[in-house]
């Protein structure tokens, strides 16, 4: 599955941490019945890889990635759990090369016009912005929009709900990656009836132009 596709099938991209496997499947079910099909499971602890099988295997219709892959170790581990793409907080050559003729697409994170302009000539086109708001936030992809038209974003970190809509606006973003979908108190409550409602709001976000 193409990025360019994966990016544009929901306006928000779930930052998922999961503590425990059990959560897995009840959370990418709940994100699915409020419109929300890509995932994206950080590999922040160790009940991850396990996470994206389990999604995998019993919750066909969710597109389910990895985040926070820094390394070819990681993305290798990723592409053998089923993982369908993979997100990076940054990038080195080590990863770019591991990726570029892998059978998984990477999004790989930028903060810099020099961090983007090696991604592109690695033959990279869409990316995130990582961490966004610090780094820069809306009048940053403003500004990369004039030198660099033909990328397209996901920006990620510190965007919230009231503020998605300003980024979605934007004509070089396709969607926003945001941590507020799964919040740890309704994950440890088993409150999936909450997080549908919180993917449902999300969903239902507006996207501006996608040239």
């Amino acid at each position: 599955m193409l990025i360019d596709s994966i990016l544009r099938t929901s306006p928000v991209m779930p930052v998922i941490v999961i503590d425990q496997v059990e959560q897995a499947v009840p959370l990418a079910k709940a994100l699915l019945a409020g419109g929300i099909r890509v995932l994206e499971v950080t590999l922040r602890t160790p009940a991850a890889l396990e996470g994206v099988r389990r999604i995998r295997a019993e919750v066909p219709d969710a597109i389910v990635g990895t985040g926070t892959v820094t390394n070819p170790t990681e993305l290798q581990a990723s592409i053998a759990a089923g993982a369908v793409f993979a997100v990076s907080p940054g990038l080195t050559p080590a990863l770019l090369a591991a990726a570029k003729d892998g059978p998984i697409p990477l999004l790989p994170g930028v903060m810099t016009p020099s961090e983007l302009m090696q991604a592109r000539d690695a033959g990279f086109t869409h990316l995130k912005l990582f961490p966004a708001v610090p780094a820069g936030g809306i009048k940053l992809l403003q500004a990369f929009n004039g030198p660099f038209p033909d990328i397209r974003f996901c920006p990620t970190g510190g965007i919230s709900l009231q503020t998605a809509p300003d980024y979605l606006a934007l004509p070089n973003v396709l969607c926003v990656g945001g941590s507020w979908l799964t919040p740890k108190e309704m994950l440890e409550k088993g409150d999936w009836a909450g997080i549908t409602a919180l993917a449902r709001q999300a969903s239902g976000l507006a996207v501006g132009s996608k040239r």
